[in-house]
C-alpha cells in the first residue's frame, strides 16, 4: 500500500511540473520599466549579442524613441526625458525585431499590436488607477440586429450600487475608432476605472456607459465570434459595411436594447454619445439622423468624411447640411469637439465647424497638443464627462 501511495505522488509531482512548463515567474533582479521619482523611465533588457537595441514609445520627447546602451554584463539601457502624465504604450527594437517588454507582465492590444505599458502618476493617470473606491461593474452583453440578422456584442459599464435600489441612470454611448471594437474603451481607454474615479470624487452624475462594437460586418471583437481565432484584428476598412452608414441608421437598435434591458431613464435629456475617430464619424452622423434622441454629443479627433459626405449617394450622410439644420433646431446642450493641433483631422475637424456655424448648430471646441493618439482621448473623457446631465 505503501508503495502504491509512494508511486501516485510521484505521478502527481510529474502532472504538476508538466503543467507549469512553459510557466516562467519572471524571477531576478532586472526591473523595467522603472518610473524614476522625477518622472523619468528606465528600461532595461537583457540581449548580450544584439547589436542594437531601441525603445519605441507613444511619449513626445525625441519622437517617442531612445537609444538604449549596454553595459559589460550585456544589458542595455535607456532612461526617458521627463514625462507628463499618462499612461504609456512602449516596444523594443532588438536588431530590427520588435517585441514587448520580456519583464513587464502588463500589456494592452491596438488593433493587432500588442504594447506594454507603464503610468506616469501625478496628473491624469491617476484617473486611470484602480483606487480604493466603490465599483461598478461591465457587462458584456449580446443584443440582436435585425439590420445585421445577427447577435452583436457589447460592453456596458454600471455604476457602483447599481441594481440594490429602483434608480433609473442617464446613459453615455461611447464608440470607438477604426480597428477598435467593443472592449477598445475599457481596455486603452481605462474607462471603467476612469468612471469609478470620477463617480467617486464628485466629479460626475453616475451613469451607464455603452461600448458596442461599430465594425457593422463583424459580430464582436477579434477572437470573440464563431470564427474564433480565424478572425484576427484589422483595421475596419478592410471589414464588411465599412462607412455605408447601416451601422449609424441601425443605431436605435442598440438604444432601444439597453432602454428595454437596463434601469435608463430612456429620452433625449438623459443621452450623450460621443465616439474617437471613426466612432467621431459615426456620432457625428448619428446625431444627424436622430436629432431627438442626443442631448449631449462629442466628438473626439473625428474622422469626419467629406469627400463621402459630398457624393451623397449613401442614405445615412446624405443631405448633410440639411441633417445638421435640423439639429440646431433641437438644440443639443452640449456639443463638444475635440481635436490635436498636430491631428491630420484637424482641417477635416476645421471644416466641420465652419458647416456646423453656417448651419446654426452651436458647439464648443477644445484644441489640445499632439496628434491622433490615445491619450488625447482619454484625457477629452476627462474633460467630456463631467459636462454631462448637469
Amino acid at each position: 500500500m505503501k508503495a502504491i501511495l509512494v508511486a501516485m505522488a510521484t505521478v502527481l509531482v510529474s502532472l504538476s511540473m508538466g503543467a507549469q512548463q512553459n510557466i516562467s515567474f519572471r524571477e531576478g533582479k532586472l526591473v523595467s520599466p522603472q518610473v524614476n521619482n522625477d518622472r523619468t523611465v528606465t528600461f532595461r533588457v537583457n540581449a548580450p549579442k544584439a547589436k542594437s537595441v531601441k525603445v519605441l514609445a507613444d511619449w513626445e520627447q525625441n519622437g517617442g524613441q531612445g537609444v538604449m546602451k549596454k553595459d559589460k554584463d550585456g544589458i542595455w539601457e535607456y532612461t526617458t526625458p521627463q514625462l507628463l502624465s499618462e499612461m504609456y504604450t512602449y516596444r523594443f527594437d532588438v536588431d530590427g525585431v520588435v517585441s514587448i517588454d520580456p519583464v513587464n507582465p502588463f500589456t494592452r492590444r491596438d488593433v493587432g499590436n500588442v504594447f506594454s505599458i507603464f503610468y506616469v502618476g501625478g496628473g491624469v493617470a491617476d484617473e486611470y488607477q484602480v483606487k480604493d473606491v466603490d465599483h461598478g461593474q461591465v457587462r458584456t452583453v449580446w443584443y440582436h440586429s435585425n439590420t445585421a440578422n445577427a447577435d452583436r456584442r457589447m460592453n456596458v459599464y454600471l455604476p457602483a450600487g447599481y441594481g440594490k435600489t429602483d434608480n433609473k441612470y442617464p446613459v453615455f454611448y461611447l464608440l470607438h475608432g477604426s480597428g477598435g471594437d467593443e472592449n477598445a474603451w475599457l481596455e486603452l481607454g481605462n474607462i471603467s476605472r476612469i468612471m469609478d474615479n470620477l463617480i467617486a470624487e464628485g466629479k460626475c452624475e453616475p451613469m451607464i456607459v455603452v461600448m458596442p462594437n461599430g465594425n457593422f460586418g463583424k459580430q464582436a471583437a477579434a477572437g470573440e465570434t464563431s470564427e474564433n481565432l480565424s478572425y484576427k484584428p484589422v483595421m475596419t476598412n478592410f471589414l464588411a459595411h465599412y462607412k455605408d452608414g447601416l451601422f449609424e441608421l441601425a443605431f436605435p437598435e442598440i438604444v432601444n436594447y439597453v432602454d428595454a434591458t437596463f434601469n435608463t431613464i430612456p429620452d433625449k435629456a438623459h443621452r450623450a454619445i460621443a465616439g474617437l475617430s471613426m466612432g467621431g464619424m459615426h456620432t457625428l452622423m448619428i446625431t444627424a439622423n436622430y436629432p431627438d434622441m442626443f442631448n449631449y454629443i462629442g466628438l473626439y479627433s473625428s474622422g469626419v468624411d467629406f469627400t463621402l459626405i459630398e457624393k451623397g449617394e449613401v442614405p445615412a450622410y446624405a443631405n448633410f447640411d440639411g441633417k445638421l439644420a435640423k439639429l440646431a433646431q433641437t438644440n443639443p446642450k452640449l456639443y463638444w469637439i475635440a481635436c490635436g493641433s498636430a491631428d491630420g483631422l484637424m482641417q477635416a475637424n476645421r471644416q466641420l465647424m465652419e458647416r456646423m456655424t453656417k448651419n446654426g448648430l452651436k458647439y464648443t471646441f477644445h484644441e489640445s497638443s499632439r496628434g491622433h493618439l490615445w491619450s488625447n482621448w482619454r484625457q477629452y473623457s476627462l474633460m467630456f464627462i463631467p459636462q454631462l446631465f448637469k
